[in-house]
């Protein structure tokens, strides 16, 4: 087996992993849907922007709250790994004629298909906060989703490789996944806020996919358009190695 037959083989299980389970499906969307449309109406109705902003409030955090679909299932989905370890899946890959980075390349593009997948489904349902895609728009934020949604699974398998266990697991996510989505400006502006704060806003690196996301569907963002693909290309291309790396000593010590 090639390393390309190996990274295909194991993105192909996740994929079917995701499809399979329909309700995931299912609650991945209408979760969105509920923050654009509750969230987005009662505290819109209360938010006035500054200047720089124009528009709606909903239409406004849309590219926020697909970055936070990404981010929620590109993290969580890290869990297969430990699960994968538990039922013995693991192993059996481990003795399989592939190299270890080959199995974290594969899983992490498993994993980010399937937010791809959801990202892609909002993107058709932009009518409901009345913004506008084009096919332009709709290429552009598509390939922009790839890197964000890759990096973001790569953080979820760096957290699965030191983690034994579910629960460990998803109370280490706790403290990543809520403070990164709160602090990556996708419920509301990035400028304006106090020094400290831009500090903090500016090293979270879904600040810079929201920004690019939000650029690109409503040609508004606090930041150049290349600084911002730029970065995200760069967190996802150092997520995975670093993942393959650590992922390929931890399983060699336990092996």
């Amino acid at each position: 087996m090639s390393e390309w037959e190996g990274i295909y083989t194991i993105w192909f299980r996740e994929a079917k992993r995701y499809v399979r389970y329909r309700s995931r499906i299912l609650s991945s969307v209408v979760t969105p849907l509920l923050w654009l449309l509750i969230f987005g109406t009662g505290l819109g109705s209360a938010i006035r922007f500054g200047t720089g902003i124009t528009g709606s409030y909903k239409a406004f955090i849309f590219p926020g709250i697909i970055g936070q679909t990404i981010l929620f299932t590109s993290i969580f989905s890290g869990v297969s790994v430990i699960m994968d370890r538990q039922y013995g899946f693991l192993k059996e890959i481990m003795v399989a004629p592939v190299s270890r980075p080959s199995i974290v390349f594969g899983k992490a593009l498993g994993i980010g298909t399937a937010s791809i997948i959801q990202g892609v489904i909002l993107l058709l349902l932009s009518f409901v906060v009345g913004v506008q895609m084009t096919p332009v728009i709709f290429i552009a934020s598509f390939l922009l989703m790839i890197p964000i949604s890759v990096g973001l699974a790569g953080v979820g398998l760096l957290i699965a490789t030191f983690t034994d266990s579910m629960e460990g697991f998803n109370l280490i996510m706790s403290f990543i996944v809520l403070p990164m989505f709160l602090l990556s400006g996708a419920l509301f502006p990035v400028t304006g806020l106090p020094s400290f704060l831009q500090t903090v806003v500016y090293l979270d690196p879904l600040t810079y996919g929201v920004d690019a996301l939000r650029q690109v569907i409503i040609g508004q963002g606090a930041l150049p358009l290349y600084t911002s693909t730029l970065v995200v290309v760069g967190f996802a291309l150092f997520t995975i190695v670093l993942a393959a790396i650590l992922f390929s000593k931890r399983e060699q010590n336990l092996m």
